[in-house]
């Protein structure tokens, strides 16, 4: 699957078939793919992250920003879409909405560099586990996406999972909650930009490009910092953000414009399973009972909303389109 397909909306359009149209099924399959493709991705590369931890996070993220913007300046230069960028950058309103979802993504980007650097991986898991109740509560209340009982169950489930986390932790779990926040209102974000997947992307790493420069010339002095201390394979690591983070960036974003955010949501969980598993099993970080017992909250809240899903689109073979349209 190419990942210039966005690019097709600038060419003259081709008269629309049944199948072509935005929210049909072979649309939604399409957009399925390419977001199992993105969340595979992201929950692997905790990993990825992992391999850096001796650095300061700040620092990661400010380098992940200007790597990614080098990127896409690079993607930019072969897809011509220069003239759209100027376009979109000389009109107040799509400026403002790329500042917008810039920020967002810088929180996301920060609060999970952070969590994976300092040993609360599982706490990202959780994060992301509760994305997709987010991303649904958001389809309901911003976009008018009619809610189900099912949902209505569910978001009463995770406000329980946040309560009981609350209490095992000794504090609310913070760092889920502005991950699940940021990625869902990120996600709302791209739908609100007049450019297509790829560009209004670019957009976004070109305005953090100046402040990742900013923070990176006042962290270079510290004597811990990447440019102080790192080897040939930190190096490799460190450059290699940029690509790491645009590809699936590039994916979810055709996703997120492909498919009604009540089915997008469910997709989120590729992500929270390869975290919950890879932050237990393979860095033993620890899992309280009282842990457990939240997480289970939440993990049948997604059952619940899964379950209701595929019955829905059993029974009403359209349903993706129809809930598409309530946007």
């Amino acid at each position: 699957m190419s990942l210039d397909r966005p690019s097709s909306a600038s060419a003259t359009p081709a008269p629309a078939t049944p199948s072509s149209e935005p929210g049909s099924p072979d649309a939604v399959r399409r957009g399925v793919r390419v977001g199992v493709a993105a969340y595979t991705i992201w929950g692997l590369l905790t990993i990825y992250w992992k391999q850096l931890g001796a650095f300061d996070a700040f620092e990661l993220i400010a380098w992940r920003m200007l790597c990614a913007a080098l990127v896409m300046a690079l993607i930019v230069i072969v897809r011509g879409s220069w003239p759209r960028l100027r376009r979109a950058f000389s009109d107040r309103e799509t400026v403002l909405r790329l500042v917008v979802a810039a920020m967002l993504l810088t929180g996301n980007w920060g609060s999970y560099v952070w969590a994976v650097v300092n040993d609360r991986v599982i706490e990202t898991a959780l994060g992301y586990f509760i994305a997709p109740l987010a991303t649904m509560a958001i389809g309901v209340l911003v976009l008018r996406e009619t809610p189900t009982v099912a949902q209505r169950v569910a978001f009463g489930l995770a406000a329980v999972a946040v309560v009981v986390l609350t209490i095992a932790n000794g504090a609310p779990p913070w760092i889920a909650l502005i991950l699940a926040g940021t990625w869902s209102l990120y996600g709302l974000s791209k739908r609100q930009i007049s450019l297509d997947a790829i560009d209004s992307l670019a957009g976004e790493t070109f305005v953090l490009l100046l402040p990742s420069i900013l923070l990176l010339l006042v962290m270079s002095g510290h004597d811990s910092s990447v440019i102080s201390t790192a080897n040939a394979p930190d190096w490799l690591y460190v450059l290699g953000t940029g690509a790491v983070t645009a590809i699936p960036l590039m994916l979810f974003a055709s996703a997120a414009k492909a498919i009604p955010f009540t089915l997008l949501g469910p997709l989120n969980l590729i992500v929270p399973v390869i975290n919950f598993g890879l932050g237990w099993l393979l860095y033993d970080e620890e899992m309280t009972m009282l842990r457990v017992v939240g997480f289970a909250f939440v993990w049948i809240a997604l059952v619940v909303v899964m379950y209701d899903r595929i019955r829905h689109a059993r029974r009403t073979p359209d349903g993706p389109r129809r809930s598409r349209s309530n946007g």
